[in-house]
């Protein structure tokens, strides 16, 4: 089978004589000057495998996705033992200056057949870069490259439009964990309107997510860059870090998914739990552009839900909040299919729907709500809610005693019973049938 290459760089010429010498399965096609170029080659469907003889520091994991997504493997010439460590945290392989000809092809064959494999295995997959977990996937990264496996757990709280309260919950769930003692980091991920800095009183002059997501992108973010770029909330009850939003909504195109994928990743190798609190929106919005390979802007959100471990939908109990709720289950359905989210529905009052309001919220959910149970209930209360947003605290700190504060509460409790309940099944041996 003959492999179709582009290449970039003068430095790649002699490599490019050596392989059309050795007459093998590897055919240069093309010549590039710069990565520009090799780009709209490699998306003109002209090539399945790129050399980067020169400039691969200007390779970026957001690059590097765009040319797996039209199926192209990609392969950088370096003698830097630095630069290859950082071309293999994009999941890019790498070969040193003086490789021979014959060793290249080989390289070569392997990055295309590695890409080809991680395909097969997803079959129907719709290739669109940054469209979102429901619409592409991201390139398997070489079993090399692959760090151990994480333990911490991402817990993304997500609910339709109309401000039903996902932000308190989300901040209130990570000071919760934090006071009994786990490593949490608090993740920022609305791009319409990011509040968990002025929610926790912190000054939001910059977004620590897009900080970490463009070291991400440049395959740099380690343990130690996560945690420059996170603040630090010294709560009373325990501390915890936080990665603000975006400053400005118009910033959206900052927090790609490929990036916020490794920032998720990172952060599970060095936190207990993470908590993100995303976007409402979860349209695709496929036919709001004619380029299929343009950032999405809702890519952030559905990428948190599609690879988070429990996903918790807020929705408000009112006659326009539980609709609406009802609504975004459906599409978070089709969305994320996976996601089997934990209903909580918030700011519950009487005032809104009558005499005894969770037992009829629960009796309208059973007989017109979607096949999702009503798991959690919070209770409206304003009081608390205002004392913690006007002193820039949590709830712990600010109304201890509310009523509110002790239903979420309860959501820490679920999490932490959630977890033991499937550490035991995960660790109970499974018996072999007879025979």
């Amino acid at each position: 089978m003959s492999i179709p290459v582009v290449t970039v760089g003068r430095a790649g010429d002699d490599l490019v004589g050596g392989l059309e010498r050795l007459h093998g399965p590897v055919t240069v096609v093309r010549r590039c000057d710069g990565l520009p170029e090799l780009l709209a080659a490699c998306q003109s469907g002209l090539a399945r495998a790129a050399i980067v003889a020169e400039g691969s520091e200007g390779l970026t994991a957001t690059l590097v996705d765009r040319l797996s997504a039209v199926g192209v493997a990609v392969l950088a010439i370096t003698d830097s033992q630095s630069e290859a460590a950082r071309l293999l945290g994009l999941g890019v392989a790498s070969a040193p200056a003086g490789v021979g000809p014959e060793d290249l092809s080989g390289r070569i064959a392997e990055a295309v057949a590695m890409l080809t494999r991680s395909d097969a295995r997803h079959p129907g997959t719709s290739w669109t870069a940054d469209a979102g977990p429901a619409l592409r996937r991201l390139p398997e990264r070489p079993a090399a490259s692959r760090e151990p496996s994480a333990s911490g757990r991402v817990l993304a709280v997500w609910g339709p439009a109309g401000a039903p309260g996902r932000t308190i919950v989300a901040t209130n769930i990570a000071g919760e964990l934090a006071g009994e003692g786990k490593k949490v980091l608090l993740v920022d991920a609305d791009t319409y309107g990011a509040s968990t800095a002025a929610v926790l009183g912190l000054l939001d002059e910059s977004a620590g997510l897009a900080q970490a997501c463009r070291l991400a992108d440049q395959g740099v973010l380690d343990a130690e860059a996560l945690r420059r770029a996170a603040s630090t909330v010294a709560a009373r009850p325990g501390t915890f870090q936080v990665l603000t939003g975006l400053t400005r909504a118009d910033r959206w195109t900052e927090v790609r998914a490929s990036a916020l994928t490794i920032v998720l990743e990172r952060a599970r190798q060095q936190y207990e739990v993470v908590v993100v609190d995303t976007g409402f929106c979860l349209e695709s919005d496929e036919e709001l552009s004619f380029d299929s390979m343009a950032p999405r802007r809702n890519a952030a959100t559905l990428r948190t839900l599609e690879l988070a471990d429990t996903v918790y939908a807020v929705g408000a109990g009112d006659a326009v909040g539980v609709p609406r709720l009802v609504r975004g289950l459906t599409e978070l359905e089709a969305a994320v299919p996976q996601a089997s989210p934990v209903v909580v529905m918030n700011k519950v009052r009487a005032s809104a729907v009558g005499r005894g309001p969770e037992r009829q919220l629960r009796e309208a959910w059973e007989r017109y709500g979607p096949a999702v149970d009503l798991g959690i209930l919070l209770p409206y209360d304003r009081a608390a809610a205002d004392a913690a947003l006007l002193a820039g605290e949590l709830l712990m700190e600010a109304a201890p005693e509310s009523a509110l504060r002790r239903a979420i509460r309860g959501i820490v409790c679920a999490v932490e019973q959630r977890k033991r309940k499937s550490s035991v099944f995960s660790s109970t041996p499974r018996r072999r049938p007879n025979g």
